[in-house]
């Protein structure tokens, strides 16, 4: 999603989900660096970031790492493994600590918006949706958590009109719908 980004979410099968996920995820996780969430000044966030950032995904991880091996419960640098995770392909991985992360800081909408990428990704929009809310909850002004939302929508009131079609067959107003929010869903991202 904005990466946490769901924008744009493929709307039709074969578009490749990996464009607007990376652009999400460095997106949040550089309002999140930018934040400070730091433990402590010898982290090394920063460098995680910048490894990310330049697609040196095996340096990042082991950097990411090491510092978890000290410092297992920081939740910066625990997000900052699963953005690796998501970005290196492993979806079970990244579930998993993003999971546990929602489950030992709650209070971070963070992990949750990874959690909706995640899920937006493999077509399980109700629980995406689910974390959005949750997310967006946690704090109001989450502006990707909210953008990343309207993407699902989209794609929900998508699979809707498919669904009317399918029981009506021909319906115009209904034909037009899908085609207006098919041409919002296929629209590249300027993000």
């Amino acid at each position: 999603m904005s990466t946490l980004p769901l924008h744009p979410l493929p709307a039709v099968p074969g578009r490749p989900v990996h464009t607007w996920t990376r652009a999400v995820l460095l997106a949040v996780l550089s309002l999140w660096l930018m934040a400070g969430i730091a433990l402590a000044q010898d982290a090394p966030y920063e460098r995680v970031h910048r490894l990310l950032q330049a697609g040196e995904l095996p340096a990042a991880m082991a950097e990411a790492e090491a510092w978890l091996a000290r410092q297992p419960r920081d939740p910066q640098m625990r997000f900052l493994k699963g953005v690796i995770q998501q970005q290196r392909g492993e979806t079970d991985a990244a579930l998993t600590t993003f999971r546990e992360l929602t489950r030992d800081y709650p209070e971070l909408p963070e992990p949750y918006n990874n959690l909706a990428v995640l899920h937006a990704s493999a077509g399980q929009l109700g629980e995406a949706r689910e974390a959005l809310e949750m997310a967006i909850r946690l704090n109001p002004q989450y502006a990707i958590a909210h953008r990343n939302l309207g993407d699902v929508y989209l794609r929900l009131a998508a699979n809707a009109y498919r669904t009317s079609l399918e029981l009506a067959p021909g319906a115009p107003q209904t034909t037009r719908q899908l085609q207006g929010v098919e041409q919002l869903l296929s629209t590249p991202s300027t993000r």
